[in-house]
């Protein structure tokens, strides 16, 4: 193991060649943490709406995550959430009017991590984990975290699959860049001979 790499942190094999943990590694692990998460689910959020328009389940207007943005920039496509119609996410709204949603949806997440859990408190908000793993009803409602061997387990599990959806997602961009299409459809090229 690397100096800083113990194997004390979940999911730590002790794999730091370029030694970015060595420095500030409980930033590094909050950084792998929030960048993992947001993968999994980005690699939901570009495959999901490519199969359902694909099937036949939904009529999304674009379903190709890197092409929605200009469809919705240079048409009149209404962005509907999960293809049901008068529920929009952005339906006929300008850029600013997203942007402004953007600001407030994804603010005060971002606020409340960036201070810490502790800090939340004096406004009625009592999270019981820490910053990485908050706990309590929003974040646990499976109380898996009150067993402790399978809340470590559950914690080595997320961070392999986030670094996985990490790697998923850099090749999905680069097939994007690469085919022009979409990761459905590249799959699907594969398969079809």
């Amino acid at each position: 193991y690397p100096a800083p790499l113990d194997g004390s942190l979940c999911g730590d094999a002790g794999f730091d060649p370029l030694g970015l943990g060595k420095d500030d590694l409980p930033r590094m692990r909050e950084l792998e943490l929030l960048h993992a998460r947001w993968a999994m689910l980005g690699i939901v959020g570009v495959a999901v709406p490519e199969l359902l328009e694909r099937y036949g389940v939904a009529d999304l207007g674009e379903p190709v995550w890197w092409k929605v943005g200009a469809a919705k920039m240079n048409s009149d496509v209404s962005l509907d959430y999960f293809g049901l119609q008068g529920f929009h996410i952005a339906g006929g709204s300008g850029i600013a009017i997203i942007a402004a949603c953007q600001v407030v949806l994804m603010g005060g997440p971002e606020y409340a991590r960036y201070v810490g859990i502790d800090s939340l408190e004096p406004v009625g908000v009592y999270l019981p984990g820490d910053k990485d793993y908050p706990g309590g009803a929003p974040f646990d409602p499976f109380k898996i975290s009150d067993d402790a061997d399978e809340f470590e387990k559950q914690k080595v599990m997320e961070i392999k699959h986030g670094r996985l959806a990490m790697i998923a997602m850099l090749g999905v961009a680069a097939q994007a860049f690469v085919t022009r299409a979409g990761p459905i459809e590249n799959l699907a090229s594969v398969f079809s001979g």
